[in-house]
C-alpha cells in the first residue's frame, strides 16, 4: 500500500514533476503552483494520484500534466463563477471543471487567482455548514 507523502515531501515531488518535465509544461505548471500558493497562503501542497494537489478545507485543484496541455483540475468547478472563460474542458460534468493550458498559451494570472480563491471559499463555506440530520424513517400522524 502506497503512502501519503508528508507536506515537506509532497512539496519535493512537487518540484522533481516541475525539474522532470522542464520545457514549457515544467514552467508552466511552475507558474500555476507560484498561483495558487499567492492566491492563498494556507493552500497545502499534496502528492496523490502521481500529481499535485492543492487543498485547503478540501481539494481545490490538481495540476496534471500531458504531451499537449498543463491541466488544472478543480474539484468542485461546476459550483464556480467562471466570468473570464477559465474553464476548457469537463464542461459538462456536474462537479468537476478544467482549464488546459497548452504551449505559448498566456495564464490569465489575475482571473485564475479569483478562481482559486472562489474555489477556498467553497470549500470553507461547505465545511462550515452543518450536516443535514438522516430521516428517522417514522411519519408523523
Amino acid at each position: 500500500m502506497k503512502k501519503t507523502p508528508s507536506v515537506d515531501s509532497a512539496s519535493a515531488f512537487i518540484d522533481r514533476r516541475i525539474g522532470e518535465l522542464g520545457g514549457w509544461r515544467g514552467k508552466t505548471l511552475a507558474k500555476v503552483r507560484t498561483i495558487i500558493r499567492a492566491a492563498d497562503p494556507e493552500i497545502v501542497e499534496e502528492w496523490k494520484w502521481e500529481n499535485p494537489v492543492w487543498s485547503h478545507a478540501g481539494i481545490i485543484c490538481t495540476g496534471e500534466t500531458y504531451k499537449k496541455a498543463v491541466k488544472m483540475t478543480f474539484a468542485k468547478g461546476a459550483a464556480l463563477q467562471d466570468q473570464a472563460g477559465l474553464f476548457t474542458s469537463s464542461l459538462g460534468g456536474n462537479i468537476r471543471r478544467a482549464i488546459d493550458i497548452r504551449e505559448g498559451q498566456k495564464v490569465n494570472e489575475a482571473a485564475l487567482k479569483d478562481l482559486i480563491q472562489a474555489a477556498v471559499l467553497l470549500n470553507i463555506t461547505a465545511k462550515s455548514k452543518p450536516k443535514p440530520k438522516p430521516a428517522s424513517g417514522r411519519r408523523a400522524g
